[in-house]
């Protein structure tokens, strides 16, 4: 089974950063992808970013040249630097993996609040 927690969020004012962690109970760099998500409320779903085995990204053009994913598979940990933030960045936000980047995660982490304020 595989847990993940994530941590790092907070309350922020725009333009602020952030750093989010995930760490794994299990062997990253065993697992072809893995994610970033987020939901505000009312909102569905969205995919924020994911890195594969390989080091290949890919963003959600709402993030793009202001967040960047990474992992350290050393500590099992994956991250997601967040700067520039914006209101509208305000979500729940979870790690996953679980499958190809092109599938649905596996795997969940409860998630970490991100709050912006203007």
């Amino acid at each position: 089974q595989v847990q993940l927690a994530e941590s790092g969020g907070g309350s922020v004012q725009a333009g602020g950063s952030l750093r989010l962690s995930c760490a794994a109970s299990v062997d990253i760099s065993r697992y072809y992808c893995m994610h970033w998500f987020r939901q505000a409320p009312g909102k569905e779903r969205e995919a924020v970013a994911s890195i594969d085995d390989l080091g290949t990204t890919n963003y959600a053009n709402s993030v793009k040249g202001r967040f960047t994913i990474s992992k350290d598979n050393a500590k099992n940990t994956l991250y997601l630097l967040m700067n520039s933030l914006k209101p509208e960045d305000t979500a729940m936000y979870n790690c996953a993996t679980g499958g190809s980047c092109t599938q649905p995660p596996t795997y969940w982490g409860q998630g970490t609040q991100v709050t912006v304020s203007s």
